[in-house]
């Protein structure tokens, strides 16, 4: 949503119907109108051909931009169509992301009406009946795969649509290098495409190189000991721009249409790689902080190397005749010339019979050992089935034997690669018992790496095997070079410099971090952790790294500052936010303008974000490596809240949004009146591997026999939304701009008040911490006036938070889109769902889409109402409104803007008119006089109007103090604040 409101900020023209004015044929009068700043000249033949031929919508603007803030990347793609005829046209908008990365937000702007989507958790499946893997399309995306984002819709008769995706990725760290890769294959040419990147770090950038576009399936891993094998000097693409500014990279590509039709008429332009590393310090590694939470980069240089001790298990079945076979040895023979004199080896190859080169031992690496097993290596010969089951216990028996044996280096680092092309075929076939097999024969001695090459592979067996055994999976495709490929992955993981890696941080001052403990650590990869900090008042964090090289016991400690880390963190995010915006002033439409300055608001949570982003990805490891249904079920259950917390569509969840409503004559349907039934879903059909309990697998909407994993498009029910129910509760309340009402029974009164807050301020709504244990938040958001209001600017609350001090500490967390309930357990609600959850101090009630209602202690209750727009205005912004419902349990003492008057009572008192005065009203308050006036305000969602006296100047007088006196310095904020006083 906020990516949303920058978008309408910046372009409010881009809403409107394109004029009836009709469209010239003249190819060159075309592109002056497209504004590529170019003179006349001579068009290429194909340009004219394909422009002149074009049917479907024209993309009239591709705009990309990427934030990359210390390895974490914000990317936001903007895409803008434009349907030339008369009649509706279906547009698509289809965009490569990497695998490894979430989509955070999908939005359609079409015929003047946005259609926002919203992540849902998605329903569990049935088991499949023959209980047999899903097809190709389920299994993991291995670190190569992209997936596709695919959403078409109709676009009425001359009219334009706009498409807006953002999706969020941690680069890994792979040889030394970080890799950023964006997709240009808009699939035909664009009259504005643009590539704008911005790089932010902590530490400087160094050795930025930006490649050759991309095309196929690369060889990004095809990686010599140095680094990439690349040519020596790579020439960057035609108009790209680097520049360098401390600790700021920015690096744009924008092509116009004469020079993409050089590249590439189809509009295939490939991908766009940079990469690029940081100077890094010897020590415990890079610590940030920001908004309580920590991230942790530890990536150690300059170690001696451990020894290794490899099997490399390898498939000789008849599918590897031909090419994967020669390719195969290879790639085994350039890895022979890569062991080290310290590492022992050995090689089994496997078909319907297994073959061990060296039986019952590892060798040395000795000149005559490598060139025996080069003539084992080349006499390997395709034949027969294919015995998984069997290959991998020979091997890890055959290492486990050698691991007990006196020769063994008690500080080594011991692994299986096991490479293979198809699914088992001979002896034991099953999944599930072959993954049991393995646990048993591996009693977690050493890790497995795995490798898959080709279409007929059962990735999620291979990816299970690996994630259970320490290692990791690869997969191969097809047409690519498996020879670079397979000395790539070797390269990653032939150079093991720590064992044993375990980092420790103050107990009681941590919670929620994740993975610290690590097998291995590879040189020129990366180790990253978060976490959350749980003790606000901490002025440092003690960090312990301990682990093992080669014979010696490493110990890092140190004492990281806080406070300190916490503003160099924040300078770093400025500078993101100023160079994005800078960015965002360059000549171009508004909507990308606009882009930049979103990315920079979402970007100053980035840490947090992190965090929930690797804890997703923790979750769904831990899931696959669950033995029990019960120990699967919880990750399930805490990764979808993340999930859903922060709007990322995962495997455990869709991405839902509706689709625009086009009549016969072209034009759009009316505004619907009534909620819609259906909607359109988005879900990742390239899921994890899972385990027999999934159901069927999702269909692709690609072509068949197309073998790329997709974010498929189905069409799936959503549910009518519930009638809101009719609730009875206190007048007393905080909603809208934010309009106060205070109720007073007992006087039959009515007060009202108006807060002119500014976005991001803090109130204390109701503070009963003392006695009842509870106190209300609610933080304020801004948006611009409706035109022809007096104001500059509206506030509403975003969020309101209770928390509860008695008899244990836990809180509610509301937004207009999910509410974060923290008792006993975490767990995050969406709000378009019914649901009610008990977790003893707190018990929350959500009537989907209308009010969420929480109890405290069964004598304390309040309603928040949800105010969320279908299709928002730009000065339209879902908020929350407070109602109290019983207070009967909160104190005499108890405070806050509406809190104080709970237990009060007023007067009004009519002074004469006196000389040039008129007669006014007076409130009696606390032995203070208010001039109040009459008013009339509208509450429960405008379902009742309520007469009122209103007191001017933010209540000066009625309330207690100043409204400052009321702000509070986060959302969970307790403490006792000074309140003012008042005069009569």
């Amino acid at each position: 949503m906020l990516l949303l409101t920058a978008l309408l900020c910046f372009s409010p023209s881009v809403l409107g119907q394109l004029e009836d004015s009709p469209f010239g044929d003249d190819i060159d009068s075309e592109l002056a109108d497209f504004d590529l700043d170019i003179a006349p000249r001579r068009v290429p033949r194909q340009v004219k051909t394909i422009l002149s031929k074009e049917t479907k919508p024209h993309i009239q603007e591709l705009s990309i931009k990427t934030t990359v803030i210390s390895r974490y990347a914000f990317t936001a793609v903007h895409c803008a169509m434009l349907n030339r005829h008369s009649a509706a046209a279906e547009g698509v908008f289809q965009f490569q992301i990497p695998a490894g990365a979430y989509v955070s937000n999908f939005t359609m702007i079409i015929g003047g009406r946005v259609y926002q989507s919203e992540v849902t958790p998605k329903a569990k499946r049935v088991k499949q009946e023959n209980g047999r893997a899903r097809d190709k399309e389920s299994g993991d995306a291995s670190p190569e795969e992209v997936e596709v984002f695919r959403m078409a819709a109709s676009i009425p008769g001359r009219n334009r649509a706009v498409f807006l995706l953002t999706y969020e990725e941690l680069l890994r760290r792979r040889l030394g290098r970080y890799e950023l890769v964006s997709s240009l294959r808009p699939l035909q040419l664009v009259s504005r495409l643009s590539l704008d990147v911005t790089i932010v770090d902590h530490s400087p950038v160094t050795d930025l190189q930006v490649l050759p576009l991309r095309n196929g399936r690369s060889t990004s891993t095809a990686n010599g000991p140095n680094g990439p094998k690349t040519p020596a000097k790579p020439e960057p693409p035609v108009t790209t721009a680097i520049t360098t500014e401390k600790n700021v990279c920015r690096i744009t590509f924008s092509p116009n249409i004469v020079q993409q039709a050089k590249i590439t008429t189809n509009g295939m332009l490939g991908d766009f790689v940079i990469r690029y590393d940081v100077q890094r310090d010897m020590g415990i590694g890079d610590i940030q902080v920001l908004n309580g939470h920590f991230v942790h980069y530890f990536a150690p240089k300059d170690l001696p190397v451990v020894p290794k001790n490899v099997v490399f298990v390898i498939d000789t079945s008849a599918s590897m005749l031909g090419t994967k076979i020669r390719q195969t040895k290879d790639a085994l023979f350039t890895i022979l010339r890569d062991l080290r004199p310290g590492d022992r080896f050995n090689f089994i190859s496997f078909s319907n019979r297994i073959k061990v080169w060296q039986p019952d031992r590892l060798v040395p690496v000795t000149p005559l050992n490598v060139r025996d097993a080069k003539k084992f290596i080349y006499t390997l010969m395709p034949t027969g089935g294919t015995n998984i089951d069997g290959a991998i216990r020979t091997g890890a028996t055959l290492l486990g034997d050698y691991l007990s044996s006196p020769d063994a280096s008690p500080n080594s680092v011991s692994l299986i690669i096991f490479l293979t092309d198809g699914r088992p075929t001979v002896g034991e076939i099953q999944s599930t018992a072959i993954l049991g097999n393995t646990r048993s024969a591996v009693q977690e001695k050493f890790c497995i790496f795995t490798i898959g090459l080709g279409n007929d592979v059962d990735y999620r067996l291979l990816e299970r095997m690996a994630l259970e055994n320490c290692g990791m999976m690869r997969r191969i495709h097809e047409d690519a070079d498996a020879s670079a490929m397979l000395k790539g992955f070797y390269d990653e993981i032939g150079t093991p410099l720590l064992s044993d890696i375990r980092i420790n941080y103050t107990e009681d001052s941590v919670q929620y971090v994740t993975q610290h403990l690590f097998t291995n650590y590879f040189n020129g990869s990366e180790i990253v952790i978060a976490g959350k900090l749980s003790n606000n008042s901490a002025e440092s964090l003690h960090v312990q790294v301990t682990a093992s090289n080669n014979d010696k016991s490493i110990v890092l400690e140190t004492d990281v500052p806080l406070r300190h880390r916490q503003t160099e963190t924040e300078k770093h995010v400025k500078a993101a936010a100023a160079a994005m915006a800078g960015g965002a002033k360059t000549p171009g439409p508004g909507v990308a303008q606009g882009l930049g300055v979103a990315l920079g608001l979402i970007a100053e949570d980035f840490v947090e974000r992190l965090w929930g982003f690797l804890s997703v990805k923790d979750g769904l490891r831990s899931r696959l490596r669950s033995q029990t249904s019960r120990e699967r079920e919880d990750h399930i259950q805490q990764a979808t809240n993340l999930s859903l917390t922060y709007n990322f569509l995962t495997p455990l969840t869709n991405l839902v949004v509706e689709k625009p409503e086009v009549l016969a004559d072209g034009t759009m349907a009316p505004a619907p009146t009534t909620p819609p039934s259906a909607g359109e879903a988005v879900s990742t059909a390239n899921e994890l591997p899972d385990d027999a309990e999934d159901g069927k697998p999702q269909e692709s909407n690609g072509k068949p026999g197309s073998r790329t994993s997709s974010l498929s498009n189905m069409i799936g029910k959503a549910e009518r939304r519930p009638a809101k129910k009719s609730i009875t509760f206190s007048k007393t309340s905080a909603d809208g701009d934010p309009h106060f009402v205070v109720d007073f029974p007992l006087s039959k009164l009515t007060v009202c008040f108006n807060i002119n807050g500014e976005p991001g301020h803090i109130l204390r709504l109701v503070s009963d911490h003392k006695y009842s244990g509870v106190t209300v938040n609610g933080k304020l958001i801004g948006a611009a006036a409706p035109p022809g209001s007096h104001k500059q600017q509206r506030t509403y609350f975003s969020t309101i938070t209770i928390v509860v001090d008695q008899p244990r500490r836990a809180y509610i967390e509301v937004t207009p889109k999910k509410v974060i309930l923290d008792g006993r357990d975490r767990m995050v609600l969406p709000c378009h769902s019914t649901v009610a959850v008990d977790s003893g101090a707190l018990s929350v009630s959500v009537a989907g889409r209308s009010n969420v209602t929480v109890t405290v202690g069964g004598n304390i209750a309040f309603v928040i109402l949800l105010h969320q727009y279908k299709n928002p205005a730009p000065y339209q912004r879902d908020h929350l409104g407070f109602y109290i419902g019983n207070s009967k349990g909160l104190s005499h003492n108890c405070h806050g803007l509406l809190g104080q008057f709970l237990h009060e009572e007023v007067g009004l008192a009519e002074l004469p008119a006196q000389g040039d005065r008129k007669p006014s009203s007076v409130l009696k308050v606390k032995e203070r006089s208010v001039p109040v006036v009459q008013k009339s305000r509208r509450i429960y969602s405008g379902a009742q109007s309520v007469d009122c006296w209103f007191a001017r100047n933010n209540a000066a007088k009625l309330i207690d103090g100043q409204y400052e006196d009321y702000l509070t310095s986060h959302m969970f904020d307790t403490g006792d604040r000074p309140h003012g006083t008042n005069g009569v």
